[in-house]
């Protein structure tokens, strides 16, 4: 099983040396996304929640590319510029995710990349 990349316009593409997210058979490895609005290159303005629509929104595009779904996640990591805005991510993160929800580690980090960033979400699928 070779690795294949997986790429769409509907999410941001990378920035560096990285795809937006690669398959090996069923399994799809999803990079960290974060509030990037793919029609502008811009970060999204707004607080924590308009931030982590736009991220599930961008992972979500991306396991589409992928031929798989947000219901077919089974783990994620969030990275969180302040864990006091824990519960607010949170609530969101409930809208996208039901049923069976994925395993997840949530942490807080000393810095994101780009500026006015409050969240990163990485996740693995399978499809």
């Amino acid at each position: 099983m070779d690795p294949q990349a997986v790429k769409t316009d509907k999410a941001p593409l990378p920035r560096g040396p990285y795809n937006q997210a690669v398959r090996v058979g069923d399994t799809i490895y999803v990079a960290g996304q974060i509030p990037i609005d793919p029609t502008t290159n811009q970060v999204v303005e707004g607080g924590i929640e308009v931030q982590t629509r736009r991220v599930l929104d961008n992972v979500a595009a991306i396991l589409e590319e992928a031929g798989s779904s947000l219901d077919r996640v089974v783990k994620t990591t969030i990275f969180l510029l302040d864990v006091g805005e824990f519960a607010q991510m949170n609530a969101v993160y409930a809208e996208y995710f039901t049923g069976i929800t994925p395993a997840r580690s949530t942490v807080q980090v000393a810095a994101l990349p780009g500026a006015g960033v409050r969240l990163m979400i990485d996740a693995i699928a399978v499809r």
